[in-house]
């Protein structure tokens, strides 16, 4: 979007000649006490496809998916040959073979993804200190001050994803934008192997005719209710003021009022430890008890991929269910060993939702399910079981 240039000499640049747009003026305005931040968003493309690409020759090329065969198997990541036939991930390894009868499932390898995902991060340390891992395969890294010494975002994205190849011949995509929430957006715009940036003075016309649904935290159940208030662009949420937003989503309304300004004020947090990962569905009609088995299942496999896709081993499982007057309902079970597939995960999942006894008359409009408890990996090696399936 434009030749690189740093944000601020940009802005001021605007501002002379008389062109810049009155929000990205105002915008420029509200942030003089603090800088303009610079945000870099790395996410390794197809990672433990291409990894397993990358080792075996043989697989170049071909449709390639990552997980164990089986009846209660799911997808971990499709190279982008798979993906042509519609494989994602998460979705059931069997459906997967399917749509996609000409791929290669290959079982996944974690400790070979985290030895990568190491050499990855050693890269982005070289540039920041301000790195936060979201996942073995992707991070946001602050860029406003560098140690290199490089003067716009965008070279430092460019230097990151040209060492990320020489060191690992592995490709990786980059956003640059002055927030989180636009440089995650922007490094999914030009995948694979590509770079997009998104200025101060961009940031409007940028969100104009994006998607509601690109914005995080809008799931299916929240896109849904969106639609049913006209809103599936962006631009159409500035029809509503905050205080509507809230009446409607609570919270989260004033989030979604600052998302659609492009105002996002998280910072990158390298200290950032995860308590937890979970997966919950809204159902667009309540449930009873007996009919929450297979989102219950659902909701674990969601969350059994997020969490092998970062890293994390959890100890204690926790079902979270929510009522139609909206009374939450937890379970939690921290068993001898640490679940190690989803067949586990789901095992225990299951077993806590024969734990509620409220009447049979109840009805549930939401299930969820999380791991937390989080071990390091190398406690988690000691552990038998585990130990033999990784």
């Amino acid at each position: 979007m434009g030749s690189p240039s740093t944000y601020d000499d940009e802005i001021i640049i605007a501002i002379n000649v008389g062109i810049v747009p009155q929000p990205a003026l105002k915008h420029w305005h509200d942030t003089m006490e603090s800088p303009i931040r610079k945000i870099v968003h790395i996410d390794m493309d197809a990672f433990y496809a291409s990894v397993e690409q990358r080792d075996r020759p043989d697989l170049k090329g071909r449709p390639v998916i990552v997980a164990w065969q089986g009846q209660r198997s799911v997808v971990c990541a499709a190279s982008y040959e798979a993906r042509r036939y519609g494989v994602k991930s998460a979705m059931p390894a069997l459906r997967a073979e399917k749509i996609c009868p000409s791929a290669i499932f290959v079982p996944p390898d974690f400790t070979r993804y985290r030895a990568v995902s190491n050499q990855i991060r050693e890269i982005f340390f070289s540039h920041t200190d301000l790195v936060e891992p979201l996942s073995l395969n992707e991070a946001y890294l602050d860029v406003t001050a560098n140690k290199t010494g490089l003067v716009t975002a965008t070279a430092v994205a460019e230097k990151i994803r040209a060492q990320i190849q020489a060191r690992t011949a592995l490709t990786a995509s980059a956003g640059v934008a002055p927030n989180k929430f636009l440089a995650k957006i922007a490094s999914d715009w030009r995948k694979p192997d590509g770079i997009f940036v998104i200025r101060p003075h961009q940031i409007e016309a940028f969100l104009k005719d994006l998607p509601v649904k690109k914005l995080p935290g809008v799931g299916k159940a929240m896109y849904s209710r969106l639609v049913g208030m006209g809103v599936t662009t962006v631009s159409d949420l500035h029809q509503f003021e905050m205080r509507e937003l809230e009446a409607q989503f609570g919270q989260f309304g004033t989030r979604l009022h600052n998302l659609a300004r492009g105002i996002d004020k998280n910072e990158v947090r390298p200290d950032r430890q995860r308590k937890s990962i979970s997966s919950e569905q809204t159902f667009e009609l309540d449930l009873r008890l007996g009919e929450l088995v297979v989102p219950t299942k659902a909701a674990a496999e969601r969350t059994w991929v997020h969490a092998t896709k970062s890293g994390h081993i959890g100890r204690t499982v926790v079902l979270k269910l929510k009522t139609s007057d909206f009374k939450s309902i937890t379970r939690s079970h921290t068993p001898a060993i640490c679940p190690s597939s989803l067949e586990d995960l789901n095992a225990v999942a299951l077993e806590l939702l024969e734990r509620i006894d409220l009447p049979e008359t109840t009805r549930y409009r939401l299930v969820g399910v999380g791991l937390s408890n989080f071990i390091d990996t190398d406690h988690a090696s000691m552990q038998p079981k585990l130990f033999d399936e990784l």
